[in-house]
């Protein structure tokens, strides 16, 4: 491992990059592959491991946006309507279609979710997709919504639509990306920051230290784009104003909540999914403003009770509990600044701005428009650099699974096995046991055991990446570490 890291270091520091991407998450991830596929020199870094940031810790889902149709973003919610399309093309190990059953009430006749103006909006967001949505949309009777979700409150129920959008693996859906562009001669580091830069004779001087070594490299960049998510604004020459809203999502047994299909529920304005995830229902998401430090974001009471409370309120014979919940995520959305409104009301449209020549800031966005995202700032690369126009392929070029022999899958947490956990290292840039127990395989969230199963992990590892006894001991300690984070 450490070999090859100096091997992809002097390879980087060789000859000037074309692009260096400054960010391993899907935006970055989406920037290498596209680039690459258009012939330009790439490397990508990442301070921590590859989607550790927002990749890692969204609700999984390829969607439009129902909740931006209500709002009038019709533009907004065509884009990812196509967009989770051609993930589905171009990934469809990753990308399971979903149905979503959308209960309704008297209660408020003429509000926002009113069965007759969801049944108009279903059929519009099913238009918007240029008919390649997942599946058609429909609407149930309060009779039949009952026989499929029969824990659902009952009172002044009035029925329901149902739509579809898709599910994914929203950080296996990164490495997989980061290994197409790997396969396409991207040079990429984990564990490795961007000090800082200057720009001097037509070219971005880029330092880089590597974490795990401590050396440090001058490596040379006609242009450089800056995907780094809610750590933007922290590059010294990036433009960026974000406005950070937190989420968080819980999961429990799916027996404590059996829910078939998806259920989306409203409250207020906003709206809260419970999922079915294999053996599990994943229930959020928060949306709420967040001013702390990124790397210590986490989950804490007052969001478990507004997620327990919600659900509580659809399923009353439920009575979920804190005991209940056998893992939680917290993730901070990088928004384009907007100091007006409530975080759910922010858009989540993205932003590709030039503040100093060659410097390209890719802003806001979302899991579903990566693709559009890297294709439209490597059209702004390629400009910049004056190469002849060679549009984007990645609408079309498929990204191979992971190696299925090894037990590796998509959507779904594969077995435990040590054949999984050497894939992870051996082609996956897997450096930490958090880096598989967490990103590359969601066993952390997964596993009632994951606690007791991270030892036999770390064992495999240490046996693969030739590790001390002192240093498995630290990996161990390391993860446990990051498990604790609980309320």
């Amino acid at each position: 491992m450490i070999g090859q890291r100096q091997e992809t270091f002097c390879a980087i520091a060789g000859q000037p990059l074309d692009v260096l991407i400054v960010g391993g998450g899907i935006v970055g991830a989406g920037v290498a592959r596209d680039a690459a596929l258009r012939g330009l020199r790439t490397a990508l870094v990442e301070q921590y491991d590859f989607a550790s940031g927002t990749s890692s810790r969204s609700t999984r889902l390829l969607h439009g946006g129902l909740r931006y149709l209500a709002q009038g973003r019709l533009r907004q919610v065509r884009q990812a309507s196509v967009e989770k399309s051609i993930v589905q093309r171009i990934a469809p190990h990753l990308a399971a279609p979903l149905p979503f059953v959308f209960p309704t009430y008297r209660t408020a006749p003429w509000g926002r979710w009113a069965l007759w103006k969801l049944r108009i909006g279903v059929k519009i967001y099913d238009r918007l997709g240029s008919g390649q949505n997942f599946g058609p949309s429909s609407s149930l009777d309060a009779a039949s919504l009952q026989a499929l979700l029969p824990g659902i409150r009952s009172g002044k129920l009035t029925g329901a639509v149902r739509y579809f959008d898709g599910f994914t693996n929203d950080a296996r859906l990164v490495l997989d990306t980061l290994r197409s562009a790997a396969q396409h001669g991207v040079l990429l580091l984990n564990y490795c920051k961007m000090k800082d830069a200057d720009r001097g004779g037509g070219l971005w001087m880029c330092q880089l230290e590597d974490h795990l070594s401590g050396s440090t490299w001058e490596v040379a960049a006609r242009t450089v784009v800056n995907a780094a998510g809610p750590w933007a604004p922290q590059l010294r020459h990036s433009a960026v104003r974000l406005r950070l809203t937190k989420g968080v999502h819980l999961v429990i047994d799916r027996a404590r909540l059996p829910v078939p299909e998806a259920v989306v529920l409203a409250e207020g304005a906003r709206i809260l999914f419970a999922i079915p995830w294999g053996k599990r229902v994943i229930l959020g998401t928060t949306d709420t403003d967040y001013n702390g430090v990124i790397e210590d974001v986490r989950t804490d009471s007052s969001d478990i009770g507004y997620i327990l409370d919600v659900i509580n309120a659809a399923f009353p014979d439920a009575r979920l509990a804190d005991s209940d919940i056998l893992g939680n995520w917290a993730g901070v959305r990088p928004l384009v600044a907007d100091s007006r409104g409530r975080p759910s009301d922010i858009s989540r449209s993205h932003e590709i701005r030039e503040p100093h020549p060659g410097w390209f800031d890719v802003v806001g966005g979302k899991l579903t428009t990566y693709r559009l995202m890297a294709e439209q700032t490597v059209d702004r690369v390629v400009r910049r650099l004056h190469r002849p126009t060679v549009p984007s392929t990645t609408a079309r070029q498929v990204l191979v699974p992971a190696d299925e022999t090894a037990g590796v899958s998509g959507i779904l947490p594969p077995p435990l096995s040590r054949e999984a956990v050497a894939h992870y290292c051996r082609n996956e840039w897997a450096v930490h046991l958090d880096d598989v127990m967490i990103r590359r395989t969601s066993w952390h969230y997964y596993l009632p055991d994951a606690a007791q199963m991270a030892h036999s992990v770390a064992q495999w590892m240490a046996e693969i990446l030739d590790w001390t006894e002192q240093r498995r001991t630290e990996e161990v300690e390391r993860y446990l570490a990051f498990g604790s984070r609980k309320p």
